[in-house]
């Protein structure tokens, strides 16, 4: 009596003397994936890839490859836009910079431009918008210096979702503080990334002179620079700050939880504010 072929499980149709030395099945050269002893089948290969610990940044967020590419993407976008701006001039600018003001017209009519005029993406195109060199070449130069190593800190996620509710903060102070001017730079991000830097080097006990300073002479130079918006860098640092207590701080069992439920209410409180400054100045 002759014995029965023996066919690889993931295909029937090929003969095999090699079994999986997980799970014992019979596995054709196609499907053996090395292993420390003998051959695995993919199926156990990818359980226990699964089953492995994914390494996690100090915030909890995802190890990537490339731990600076949301960065990159950020300054390209600004970079971008500023091109925009050089190309089509002004126009950029009265189209997305961020002002709310209400009066009349030369007909006498009430009118209303901006936020206040219903073009609420303003919160967040400002914060893309530059239009002189020095601006724009001080802000990324910034951007690269803070926000790189922050992402690797972070991880892609909560990064992003930190350098773009820390723009809500910004433009929500300016909205508040001096809603009739005409407001547009990264800084109101970037100084959210400076204050997220401070929580997490006090977090883990690193030396905070270096940034301490740093953020001190930014703050000076806010307030005594001319034409330098110290609403929108102040509501950033306060907004950045904030997020970052609640990421770096957050318990470990309810880690999830908390640090987006800190960046919800943030969120929540920037939008707030917002809508209550358009109100006073359409009333």
């Amino acid at each position: 009596m002759e014995d029965q072929a023996v066919c690889c499980y993931r295909h029937p149709d090929r003969e095999t003397g090699i079994r999986c030395t997980r799970c014992e099945r019979p596995i054709c050269p196609e499907c053996m994936v090395s292993a420390s002893v003998g051959f695995q089948c993919p199926s156990c290969v990818g359980q226990a890839h699964r089953a492995t610990p994914q390494p996690r940044t100090v915030a909890g967020g995802r190890v990537a490859r490339d731990p600076f590419l949301i960065t990159k993407i950020l300054i390209g976008l600004n970079v971008a836009v500023f091109i925009l701006v050089r190309v089509i001039g002004d126009r950029a600018v009265n189209d997305l910079a961020l002002t709310a003001q209400c009066g009349m017209d030369f007909s006498g009519r009430h009118v209303c431009i901006g936020v206040a005029g219903g073009e609420w993406y303003r919160l967040i195109t400002s914060a893309f918008l530059h239009q002189e060199p020095l601006h724009i070449a001080f802000n990324m130069l910034s951007l690269w210096w803070i926000g790189a190593p922050l992402e690797r800190l972070l991880g892609r996620i909560r990064y992003l979702a930190l350098y773009l509710v820390a723009a809500l903060g910004g433009s929500a102070a300016v909205l508040l503080l001096a809603p009739d001017t005409w407001t547009l730079g990264a800084s109101g991000a970037i100084f959210g990334l400076f204050g997220a830097t401070a929580v997490f080097m006090r977090r883990m006990r690193y030396d905070m002179r270096p940034i301490l300073i740093l953020l001190g002479l930014n703050i000076f130079f806010s307030f005594t620079w001319a034409n330098v918006s110290w609403q929108g860098h102040l509501g950033g640092l306060v907004a950045g700050t904030l997020i970052a207590i609640g990421m770096a701080y957050a318990p470990r069992e309810r880690r999830e939880l908390v640090q987006w439920g800190t960046l919800a209410a943030v969120l929540v409180v920037s939008l707030l504010l917002s809508g209550i400054a358009v109100a006073q100045v359409t009333s």
